[in-house]
């Protein structure tokens, strides 16, 4: 009997797309992390949305191609803090409360991203 990806665990695509909708449009509200998105078009967010839940749906072992830039490369310049990734942390979690995803779902999601921290706090 084979395990089930983390992709399937999760619900796949529609599921990981459902939290990233909603984990995207916290961010935006986010008073601290909100200077990420002004000035960008509705264009440009849907673009980033996409890009996520392609890199997302990859990275969980799903069957999404990532085709965008490296992650350091999208990140550098815009001077994330710690205290930055800290409330990406805590809304990602509560986002993921709210979609009832289980514990060990969401510690898996957070190990297989975990590992970007040194590629986006600081660039």
């Amino acid at each position: 009997m084979t395990e089930k990806t983390l992709y399937q665990r999760l619900g796949g695509y529609d599921a990981i797309a459902s939290v990233v909708d909603e984990l995207f449009a916290r961010k935006c509200a986010d008073k601290q992390l909100n200077r990420f998105f002004l000035g960008m078009s509705i264009d440009t967010k849907r673009k980033i949305r996409q890009n996520v839940v392609n890199f997302l749906c990859n990275a969980t072992g799903g069957p999404c191609y990532y085709t965008g830039r490296d992650i350091a490369t999208v990140h550098t310049g815009l001077n994330i803090s710690e205290d930055d990734w800290n409330i990406f942390v805590n809304i990602a979690t509560e986002t993921m409360d709210k979609f009832k995803v289980p514990q060990k779902e969401k510690e898996d999601v957070f190990a297989a991203v975990s590992g970007l921290k040194k590629d986006i706090v600081g660039l």
